[in-house]
């Protein structure tokens, strides 16, 4: 008896200081996993590897823009931005123009944080966005690829950010959205930063640090589903006009651009 209960302890001390011969899981920390600074020369287009642009109109809201890849709709400032610029002209039988970017296929994450500092635009009918979609929408459509909003902002109402989650069930006016309101000034007037912490099971949305809205399982409407598990992909765009802000009047200012000085992705790397 005695030699089997050394024996025991033998094979414990085993588990417990070696893994008994199992290799231990890397070790990781958290961080950068994906950026763009946006550096380069005035007028160049978007990085290609790391960007797609979305050619047309209508995106299903009504918008009034025709997006294309011109770079006097989408290029870098030489500055350290890129500049989306909502511009008064005709084109595609569209009275505006604007841009449209998306990582789709090219950068996909499931997890992590999520943040850009952007200085936005001003004016009704303006609508600038940075957001994400499920990089299954192909195969499953819209709502049930879910997409988070982690900045949307009306241009009439230059102190409101909102942050917002649309999927099955939960879309529309039965989406799951928050807002943060400034108590002076306005986004338009300087940069800021815009993140959104995602966990499993959680979304937390940030301005400038401060958290103003989460979301779990238990805030969606009754029946509606959680598809915030999987990758999803980013999108920066500036609408003009649509269902939400309306049309522009005789009181919107052209061009108007939404500069971004960065967006970077944070989550486990391995530490080298």
């Amino acid at each position: 008896m005695s030699r089997l209960r050394s024996w025991l302890c033998l094979l414990t001390a085993c588990l417990v200081l070696s893994g008994c011969g199992e290799e231990e899981p890397p070790a990781v920390t958290y961080g950068i996993i994906w950026q763009d600074e946006f550096e380069g020369p005035a007028g160049q287009l978007p990085d290609a590897s790391r960007w797609r642009f979305d050619l047309g109109t209508d995106w299903g809201n009504l918008q009034l823009e025709y997006d294309t890849d011109s770079p006097t709709n989408v290029s870098l400032d030489g500055t350290g931005n890129l500049a989306i610029t909502a511009r008064q002209e005709n084109y595609g039988n569209q009275q505006y123009t604007s841009g449209r970017i998306k990582t789709k296929d090219l950068f996909e994450q499931t997890h992590g944080r999520f943040e850009a500092r952007i200085k936005l635009p001003v004016g009704q009918g303006i609508w600038p966005a940075f957001w994400m979609l499920g990089a299954d929408i192909d195969e499953v459509g819209w709502p049930a690829c879910g997409e988070i909003d982690v900045m949307e902002y009306l241009g009439h109402e230059p102190r409101v950010l909102h942050g917002t989650l649309h999927g099955p069930g939960h879309f529309g006016s039965g989406a799951v959205t928050g807002r943060h309101v400034l108590s002076q000034g306005g986004f338009h007037l300087g940069f800021h930063e815009f993140a959104i912490q995602w966990e499993e099971g959680k979304i937390t949305w940030y301005v400038d640090g401060f958290a103003f809205h989460s979301a779990t399982p238990t805030d969606l409407p009754a029946g509606a589903t959680w598809v915030y598990e999987k990758p999803f992909f980013i999108l920066l765009n500036l609408a003009v006009g649509g269902r939400w802000p309306g049309s522009p009047d005789e009181t919107t200012v052209f061009p108007q651009s939404m500069l971004i000085d960065y967006v970077r992705v944070y989550g486990e790397v391995p530490v080298e």
